[in-house]
């Protein structure tokens, strides 16, 4: 088992940075690859970003490409999700999330077998 706790999410103003963090408890963390997934009112919940066991492989969507980095401590046992030049549209609840799987390929929702509560992101343009 493995327990996802995140914290960092607020209410910005569009073009700030915001980072989230995932403190995770319980089995290693660096078995895990990390995702971060969000979902707004009204929508399904979407693929953010992901990084593999040791943080050597990322992927995006493009929708935060160039714009969001996610990182790891896997000494810390915390991952990141740093967010610069937030949009409105970039509003959610943002939930990460841990799989077995190695992350060195795309991983799909299907794939993470622990979540986070969630953190709400409000961006105000």
């Amino acid at each position: 088992q493995v327990q996802l706790v995140e914290s960092g999410g607020g209410l910005v103003q569009a073009g700030a940075s915001l980072t989230l963090s995932c403190t995770a408890s319980g089995r290693t963390f660096s078995s895990y690859s990390v995702g971060w997934f969000r979902q707004a009112p009204g929508k399904e919940r979407e693929f953010v970003a992901q990084t593999s066991r040791t943080g050597k492989t990322s992927y995006y969507a493009d929708s935060v490409k160039g714009r969001f980095t996610i990182s790891r401590d896997n000494d810390k046992n915390t991952a990141y999700l740093q967010m610069n030049s937030l949009e409105s549209e970039d509003t959610a609840v943002y939930y990460c999330a841990a799989s077995p799987r190695g992350g060195t390929i795309q991983l799909f929702g299907i794939d993470f077998d622990y979540w986070g509560q969630g953190t709400q992101v409000t961006v105000s343009s």
